[in-house]
């Protein structure tokens, strides 16, 4: 069993960064895809951010050039930075771990919100 645990939203000005914390227990990052995804009030969950466990990195077209995944294998922890804010980047942000040989999403946080005021 993977537990997942997410840090970091708050309220942001539009053009600022935040950096969300994805902190895992049950299993190494580094052995999962971890993933992190979002939802907007009245929108679908997406994802917005990815990482294999060999270290290559997806990114949606809406994040693209201004969000960077990344992990700590020795905090076992994975982190979102959010430069260039936009108010519809405003959701709530979830993680999320895909273990080895699978095709779904197997475990996830329970969210954490971003604001972004414009």
């Amino acid at each position: 069993q993977v537990q997942l645990v997410e840090s970091g939203g708050g309220l942001v000005q539009a053009g600022g960064s935040l950096t969300l914390s994805c902190a895992a227990s049950g299993s190494p990052v580094r052995t999962n895809t971890m993933g992190w995804h979002r939802q907007a009030p009245g929108k679908q969950r997406e994802l917005v951010a990815s990482i294999s466990s060999g270290g290559s990195t997806n990114y949606a077209d809406s994040v693209k050039g201004r969000s960077t995944i990344s992990r700590n294998n020795a905090k076992n922890t994975v982190y979102l930075q959010m430069n260039s804010l936009k108010p519809e980047d405003t959701a709530v942000y979830y993680c999320s771990a895909m273990q080895y040989g699978s095709s779904w999403w197997n475990y996830w946080g329970q969210g954490t919100q971003v604001t972004v005021s414009s």
